[in-house]
């Protein structure tokens, strides 16, 4: 009974064992691997790829944003089970190959010539007759015409006649091994080129990644990879005039260094660019220096044109800034404080210390041109830009991603510098701010741009400019509401100024609601009149601007009368913000303004300026003022030996599949017999022909070589099947 049981165990797990392999090499498996590869690469293409997590977490939200990471969504072409089903492709390809290469070798070699005459008859190409010549002769005949056709015969010649066995198009079997060959081959080149050996190393040398900040040269060596990596795929940063050894490879947590065999030395950079703002071109003219022999060598390399060095591929990547020197003018938008002036690296951070708050200032971009369209549905189309207090975003996006449509009218806006501002939480807010003024809509503007994350588009501030092209006028309007002592000096000139003659009695009413106007604007209560309290919800209070003036309006003033009211108001604001700026100018020791219409357009724009600045989200707005640019070029560094297998397969994988696709298999067969019953010699041909496909090409073929083979024929060339 033991014995039995136990030759039970083994015919069972050696059936289970022929159904394993038999899953694994089937068609069927194979087709759901490349599948899961195909919604792999879909993943890959929408998701963004080695983003930091910050941009996940507000693409996605915290909980999917966690949920994504853990199954490795970011990293697909490195996760672990996308690497596993590249394992299972490659063992099922190779498995089927395997199992069915022994019998395509063995199908090459045979031509089948022991096929019984009586079966030809079964074949859907088919056809019959005699001939008066002998058998010798026919079979002369016959082989003469097939090998003139590219047909390769074997015969057997048998007691009663003789069989020739023939093939053309075996080749199309070589198409399925060539094919399937480049599948495995292609996995094989992706899995050597991928982080997989990367990962192999680390976990052999006890590396480990990198999460911390500061210079390459201060990084241990317990987070660098040796220069004899055999594959890797990293990003080398070389300012101008600078010389750089170390590329960094990106992980998903952090990075690791990669020591190159030698150092990359740019020597100039060169950029052109289409009239659409987009880069034409850009190549670097480098100077390689090689470690281990202290060669030097000049080489070029462009989009497309790599230089190569000990087996490593050097390709342009893009462009970034390699540190420009920047002087912004800082301009506190908060109640006593004054103007100061920030310097700056590009990639640099200091520390800004206004109104009880300390901030990180992160310069993070300087660029030279900014190539807009200002034709129908651009950048002078009419859309408002101007709002920060997200009540609205733009349409289009202002900076180098604009998007170009008809009626292009495309002007270079001048410089422009991007930084950070980030809090004690160390939450950061995006600025883009533009250095030269912006004619819009007939009027020159400044634009400061302001975005909570990566995911969102800039929202635009617009400071009206003065005469002169400066945002002066408008700095000195924004400081002068601040001032209780200039409001109300202020108020009392507009009371003095908006009096009638033959009504002196309304001079305090009209001082009083002035004062009450500018002070409310300036998002400070009156002193004779608390602001009404706001109601406990989520709304946010209201900072100052308009906004504040609205409120005060909806809790003074009944319904029906507000616009009336309203309007009445705002001549009043309008004409409070004059006084206000004449007297700011007064202290300053400038003259008066005229009451003219460049002067009303500049004090209407100003007004709704003033109000959004409110709720500009920083205490300081920067304004780029001069810079000295130095620009970056950015290489892709690339040991990758898995690229020959990678051509390899490509090559046999067009090879396989037009074979397989315009290679067609056939075999004839032609039976000759001696025609006893006939008078003298004459012999009777019997042929037939077997195709992997049956088309209209195929019976045209059949129809050739019957009226060849068999001339006189006394059955059709085909009968039904």
């Amino acid at each position: 009974m033991s014995v039995t049981t136990a030759g039970f165990e083994v015919s069972a797990r050696s059936r289970w064992l022929r159904e394993g392999i038999e899953l694994l090499s089937s068609m069927r498996f194979a087709i759901s691997l490349l599948t899961l590869i195909c919604i792999a690469s879909v993943i890959g293409t929408v998701v963004k790829q080695h983003e930091p997590f910050n941009n996940y977490v507000n693409q996605f939200g915290p909980f999917w944003a966690d949920v994504f990471a853990a199954v490795g969504l970011y990293t697909v072409y490195s996760a672990w089970w996308f690497l596993l089903i590249l394992a299972f492709l490659v063992v099922s390809t190779s498995l089927c190959i395997a199992r069915n290469t022994p019998k395509i070798i063995a199908d090459l070699k045979a031509h089948k010539e022991h096929l019984r005459e009586q079966s030809l008859q079964a074949f859907h190409h088919k056809a019959q007759g005699a001939v008066d010549e002998p058998r010798a002769a026919a079979y002369d005949r016959i082989a003469a015409t097939l090998g003139a056709a590219g047909w390769r015969a074997k015969v057997q010649v048998r007691p009663h006649g003789t069989m020739i066995a023939a093939r053309k198009g075996a080749s199309n079997k070589l198409g399925y091994l060539a094919a399937h060959g480049a599948i495995v081959l292609i996995c094989l080149g992706g899995l050597f080129d991928g982080d997989l050996v990367v990962r192999a190393q680390m976990w052999f040398q006890d590396k480990s990644v990198y999460r911390g900040g500061g210079l390459i040269s201060e990084v241990p060596p317990q987070h660098r990879l040796g220069p004899n990596n055999p594959t890797y795929r990293a990003n080398l940063l070389v300012p101008e005039g600078a010389r750089a050894g170390t590329a960094i490879l990106s992980m998903p947590d952090g990075v690791v260094l990669q020591d190159l065999p030698f150092d990359v030395e740019l020597k100039k950079f060169i950029v052109e660019y289409y009239e659409t703002g987009m880069p034409k071109l850009f190549a670097s003219e480098i100077v390689i220096h090689d470690h281990e022999t202290g060669q030097s060598r000049e080489a070029r390399v462009e989009v497309n044109h790599p230089a190569f060095h000990r087996g490593v591929a050097i390709y342009q990547s893009s462009f970034d800034d390699g540190g420009s020197s920047l002087k912004l003018r800082a301009i506190p938008l908060h109640a006593g404080a004054r103007e100061f002036e920030v310097q700056g690296v590009v990639g640099s951070s200091t520390t800004l210390q206004r109104g009880g708050e300390t901030l990180q200032l992160e310069f993070t971009g300087l660029r030279v041109i900014n190539v807009e369209n200002f034709g129908a549905g651009g950048m002078g189309s009419g859309t408002d830009v101007r709002r920060v207090d997200l009540k609205s975003a733009l349409d289009d996006h202002l900076g180098s991603g604009a998007k170009v449509r008809t009626q292009k009218q495309l002007r270079n806006v001048g410089p422009s510098v991007t930084y950070k501002l980030r809090d004690a939480s160390g939450q950061a807010r995006e600025f883009h701010n533009y250095m030269l003024p912006i004619e819009l809509d007939g009027r020159r503007v400044m634009l400061a741009g302001v975005r909570e994350n990566p995911n969102e588009s800039f929202r635009y501030l617009r400071i009206p400019v003065d005469a002169d092209d400066s945002i002066d006028t408008w700095v000195r309007l924004r400081t002068a509401l601040d001032d209780p002592a200039l409001r109300d000096l202020a108020a009392r000139r507009y009371a003095a100024a908006a009096t009638p003659a033959d009504r002196p009695e309304m001079a305090e009413q009209l001082r009083v609601t002035s004062l009450r106007l500018l002070t409310l604007f300036a998002g400070q209560e009156p002193a004779d009149q608390p602001h009404a309290a706001t109601p406990a919800t989520d709304t946010p209070p209201v900072r100052g601007g308009l906004a504040s003036v609205a409120r005060f309006l909806e809790s003074t003033v009944p319904e029906g009368e507000r616009e009336r009211v309203s309007e009445v108001l705002l001549r009043i604001l309008s004409g409070s913000l004059f006084e206000l700026l004449n007297t700011a100018r007064a202290q300053a020791g400038q003259p008066a303004l005229v009451p003219d219409a460049q002067v009303q357009d500049f004090l209407s724009r100003a007004l709704t300026s003033l109000s959004d600045s409110f709720f500009y989200p920083a205490p300081v707005l920067l304004q780029l003022t001069d810079f000295q640019q130095v620009q970056a070029s950015v290489f892709q560094v690339a040991r990758a030996p898995g690229k020959n297998l990678v051509y390899l397969g490509a090559v046999l994988l067009i090879v396989g599949v037009f074979v397989m696709l315009y290679v067609r298999e056939r075999r004839l067969w032609v039976w000759l017999e001696d025609d006893a019953g006939a008078p003298g010699a004459r012999t009777r041909i019997v042929a037939a022909l077997s195709t992997t496909r049956r088309t209209l090409e195929a019976d045209a073929e059949f129809d050739r070589l019957k009226t060849v083979l068999v001339p006189a024929a006394t059955a059709p060339a085909k009968e039904s099947a």
